[in-house]
């Protein structure tokens, strides 16, 4: 029986939330201590769990089918995968961090600094494009410690919430790009596995749209129903329905949560009364 291989960091918090995604695509994975190569028990699924920066390669050489892997990590190794899609988890940034001592104004204030980074590729493109020449030194390992002991004035690394930085005497003082979790796809995935891959994304699917939405209720008087729902942003049209109380009806409809706030706001002026919010765990479409 075929099945589809796909690859996940083996540790760590972005294969943490990627096996939780798994999990609410409502996949059964063993994942016993140490066990890097386990199946789904409920789905024709193989999970080859590796180290990050082995994850590109296995996917150009055919040997995973799919990953879901850091943005950055991808542009670092100058992979151009076909399939990509954003799953809004493992967010961060990769930018250049100085000295808390150092004073900023611009990036011209970095050239011709000594500049550590364990990302020599993306670094160095970066700052080609800007025309600033710097001296690149390539580490592997705690970035972060290089200007406390001398090795180079400036570091570019990964920052989440800058803690680290912070605990380092260091400050961020320019982003060179954004990152995430991306699911990605082999460019030699065979046949029998593109079709277990389509049933599989449109679990992902699924689960990123409801990640994404709320299920909305409330109560409209009946005259201002066809108003609400001029305003609503809605999957096809809200489901309304007569309450026992004369000239009021029940309104549900899902809602993106990006424009929840706004929306609320519109109806609460129209007059709906008794907003529920509830979240979804999945919406198939």
């Amino acid at each position: 029986m075929s099945t589809l291989k796909i690859a996940l960091q083996k540790s760590g918090r972005l294969s943490d939330e990627s096996l939780g995604l798994l999990k609410k695509c409502g996949l059964s994975i063993e994942n016993g201590n140490g066990q890097l190569n386990t199946r789904a028990l409920n789905f024709p699924l193989e999970v080859l769990l590796l180290r990050n920066s082995d994850i590109p390669k296995c996917l150009i050489d055919g040997v995973a089918d799919l990953a879901i892997v850091g943005k950055n990590l991808l542009l670092e190794k100058g992979f151009s995968l076909e399939k990509i899609v954003p799953l809004g988890f493992s967010k961060c940034r990769v930018s250049v961090a100085v000295p808390q001592s150092f004073s900023f104004e611009s990036i011209q204030d970095l050239n011709g600094l000594r500049i550590a980074t364990s990302y020599p590729e993306t670094t160095a493109n970066f700052f080609k494009s800007q025309n600033i020449d710097i001296e690149l030194h390539s580490i592997s390992g705690s970035v972060e410690i290089a200007p406390n002991i001398g090795l180079a004035d400036a570091i570019v690394d990964i920052v989440s919430t800058g803690d680290t930085l912070a605990k380092n005497n260091l400050k961020e003082v320019l982003i060179i790009l954004e990152s995430e979790a991306v699911l990605v796809v082999s460019p030699k995935i065979k046949p029998e596995a593109k079709a277990i891959l389509d049933k599989f994304l449109f679990r992902v699917e699924s689960v990123l749209r409801a990640s994404q939405s709320k299920y909305l209720m409330m109560n409209i008087p009946n005259d201002k129903v066809k108003e609400v729902s001029t305003i609503l942003p809605v999957l096809k049209s809200p489901t309304v329905v007569p309450l026992d109380l004369e000239g009021w009806s029940s309104l549900q409809t899902v809602i993106n949560e990006t424009a929840f706030w706004d929306v609320i706001d519109q109806l609460r002026l129209i007059g709906a009364q008794d907003i529920l919010v509830c979240p979804i765990e999945k919406i198939a479409l």
